[in-house]
């Protein structure tokens, strides 16, 4: 038997190879028709209104952010909540609990850091805020 490492560097080879050639290939073959229509805004056949580029709140992708740190969390803590009754019987209730309750102090901190910086205030839109002073 030969080498290991030729079948290895072979199947890179072809599986670098054999996209690139098909890419090169349809490049050859596709037809090239350049028309208004294929450069324009295609928005679910409806005829574009507005700018493309609208600028969207920070807030949308900080409660994002937030909502992901603590999604994670939840999946940390639950396997740790299966195995607690054993890991107290096997080392103590002190070292199967401190890691725990340091681990929910960093959130903790971290939540409150983002509280004070302004993370979770959810910011009104100007819509809103005139039809509730419309109201009162």
């Amino acid at each position: 038997m030969g080498n290991p490492w030729i079948a290895i560097g072979a199947l890179v080879v072809v599986s670098i190879v054999i996209p690139l050639s098909m890419v090169m290939v349809s490049a050859l073959l596709r037809p090239s028709v350049p028309e208004q229509g294929k450069t324009a805004v295609y928005e679910s056949g409806e005829v574009p209104t507005g700018d493309t580029r609208i600028r969207f709140n920070i807030q949308y992708y900080m409660v994002a952010l937030l909502f992901v740190i603590f999604d994670i969390e939840t999946v940390l803590i639950f396997p740790w909540t299966v195995i607690y009754r054993d890991a107290v019987q096997q080392f103590g209730m002190t070292q199967a609990l401190v890691p725990m309750l340091v681990f929910i102090g960093v959130l903790v901190v971290g939540l409150a850091w983002a509280w004070r910086n302004g993370a979770v205030r959810w910011v009104k839109s100007t819509r809103a805020r005139e039809t509730a002073g419309s109201t009162k």
